[in-house]
């Protein structure tokens, strides 16, 4: 079963991607910050990561992301940018943070669908 960690410190929001993905083929792990992020990335090695930018606390998603790129187990994992930053330049740092692919607030729960899919497969 493929693991998906679910990042953003709106509890709405992660629900609304857990529940969106919950068809039964994932395995959902949730964090509501950037160290719980890293720490869970570690842990669980997930293969793919939904991860807020903006964030209270230590470290935002930006840096989450270059801190899961740093551990050998996670390099390769996949990392999308779902965030209410929509900028361009929002969208390149998330891109030079090591995020694969970025999707701005409010998303298509559909088009999230099809994008987890052709990632996992």
């Amino acid at each position: 079963m493929k693991k998906v960690l679910i990042v953003d410190d709106q509890t709405e929001v992660r629900e609304l991607v857990r529940v969106t993905l919950n068809s039964g083929v994932y395995h959902i792990f949730q964090a509501s910050n950037g160290e719980d992020a890293v720490r869970l990335a570690e842990a669980e090695t997930p293969d793919l990561i939904i991860m807020d930018i903006m964030m209270p606390g230590g470290i935002d998603g930006l840096e989450a992301a270059r801190r899961i790129r740093q551990i050998p187990a996670c390099a390769k994992c996949s990392i999308v940018m779902l965030t209410a930053k929509g900028q361009e330049t929002d969208r390149q740092a998330s891109l030079e943070a090591g995020a694969n692919n970025y999707f701005s607030k409010p998303f298509s729960p559909l088009e999230l669908i099809r994008k987890v899919e052709e990632i996992l497969g």
